[in-house]
This record gives structure tokens, sequence and C-alpha cells, in this order.
């Protein structure tokens, strides 16, 4: 069996009982950074064959790792910190290991951008994992206007040297909007930062961050300058079913079918009232 592993993104006791069985019972684990993860194991006392796996040798990683599993072997997949394959090294093994017809499982736990999520306060109702911005401004800005109409919260990963230009890149494609700056999670000197986009992120920028920026305001839907009845009339000139009309009118305007019913109803019968005045 393959288990990918998460692993805790600083602080070395936010690691699950299952993770630590599960490294203790691996025949070896793949490693993003072997180094790296033997601080982790060293702490916890486990000594196992590590296999660097990273984003320079993921396809042979792969392939070794599918010859592992078949043989019989329990392996062991690892990154430097959090959740493989969420903006880390683990996706080709996925899909090398489905292709494979291999079965593997996941051991979860620590994942930065939903503890970021949680501290910052903003809607988690809705929200967009964006991850690293990459590539040339061009395609960074391409990628951004994506999102520029999401009403959700959006997050992205930013390394310390990056933190300014993207943010940046981020007022030129949302305009101004509420943001927040989340760095070393779990750590001695966590912090939660709220700011505007246009004000900007003071300060020397140290750690790695998770930038959020509030959702785009919805657009007001013009159907709902109707009164409620022509709402409704205007769907069933389109030939929906009163029933469903009912219901569509109700999502457009935020309200319940009873309660938008009722509306009718009240504007019906004035409507009727009037004809009889006259």
């Amino acid at each position: 069996m393959v288990t990918f592993v998460a692993t805790p993104i600083g602080n070395l006791a936010d690691i699950t009982l299952r993770a630590l069985d599960t490294l203790r019972a691996a025949d070896v684990i793949f490693c993003e950074d072997t180094r790296h993860s033997l601080k982790l194991l060293n702490h916890y006392g486990i000594k196992k064959p590590l296999v660097a796996c990273h984003k320079f040798n993921e396809r042979a990683a792969a392939q070794k790792l599918v010859s592992l599993a078949r043989e019989g072997k329990e392996v062991a997949v690892v990154t430097d910190a959090g959740t493989p394959v969420i903006s880390d090294p683990g996706n080709l093994l996925v899909q090398a290991l489905r292709e494979a017809d291999v079965p593997y499982t996941l051991a979860p736990g620590a994942c930065a951008f939903v503890a970021a999520l949680v501290l910052s306060g903003l809607p988690a109702d809705t929200f967009a994992f964006v991850g690293f911005l990459r590539g040339k401004k061009s395609e960074k800005r391409a990628l951004l206007q994506r999102y520029a109409d999401f009403t959700g919260t959006l997050l992205f990963y930013s390394a310390p040297q990056d933190v300014d230009d993207d943010l940046a890149l981020l007022l030129e494609a949302f305009g101004d909007r509420p943001a927040c700056a989340v760095r070393e999670i779990t750590k001695v000197h966590e912090s939660v930062q709220h700011f505007s986009l246009a004000e900007g992120l003071a300060g020397e920028k140290r750690g790695e961050y998770v930038l959020l920026v509030g959702g785009a305001a919805a657009r007001e839907n013009p159907l709902n300058s109707l009164t409620p009845a022509e709402h409704v009339a205007h769907y069933t000139a389109q030939g929906m079913p009163r029933k469903e009309a009912l219901k569509r009118a109700a999502k457009d305007r935020g309200v319940s079918k009873s309660e938008l019913y009722k509306l009718t109803l009240g504007e019906e019968g004035e409507a009727a009232g009037e004809e009889e005045d006259a």
C-alpha cells in the first residue's frame, strides 16, 4: 500500500497518530527533501530508507514507487510540510498509481491554506485556493482575470521575496479589496495581518505567506428590479411552468419560494382591486 502522509507545517507536534504509525510501518519513505524530512523523522525516532521525490525527478520517482508497491512494499510519501500534492510534488505519483491500478490512500493532516482561512476570519463558506502565482507576469495576469468576478474568498501562497509583487498584481487585477496575510502558521512568530490591497502590506517580509483576498461584490440581477409578479411572469413567458418560475425567481431574489408566492398573491390581489375600483 502507498500512503500519502500530511506532515506538520511548523510545529512538529501537529502530526496525527495515524501518520506516525504509517511512517513507522513503512518499508521506504519518499521525501521532497530528505534532509528536511530527517528532522521530523529523527524527532520521533523513525529510521527508514529515504527516496528523494521532488519536482525535478517526480516522473522517475513515480516509476520506482509503482515498482516498490507491486513488490508488496509499504510506502509512505511526504513533502516538506503539509499535505502532498497541494502546491507540492505528488500529483504525478497519484496519476501513475491510478494508471498502474495500484492502491493508495491518504493520512490527512495539516494544510496551510485551510489553517489560514480559519485564522483570517474572512468568509469561508465559498472560497478558491489558487496557490502560487507562477510564470511570466502576463500569465499571472491572465490567471487572475479568471477570478475577477469570483465572489468568494481567494487564497494564494507567496514566498517572502514575492509578496510585494504578488500584492501589486492582485491590486491591478481586482482593484482595492480587503486582504489578509497569514504567515509562519503554527510557529513562534505566527501572525495575521489585515489590510487593503491599496494600502499594501507594511513591514519586512519573512517566512512563508498565505495571502487572502475578499471576493468580488455580487452583481445585482436586473430582474430583481421587477415586481415579484413581473419577475415570475418573465420566466413563465419563456415557457417555464409557474412552479419552476417561482423557484427560479425566488433564487434570483434570495428569498424562499413560499415567501415569493405570498408576495405575488398580494401583488395580484392589489391589481384585482384596482380593476374593480375602475
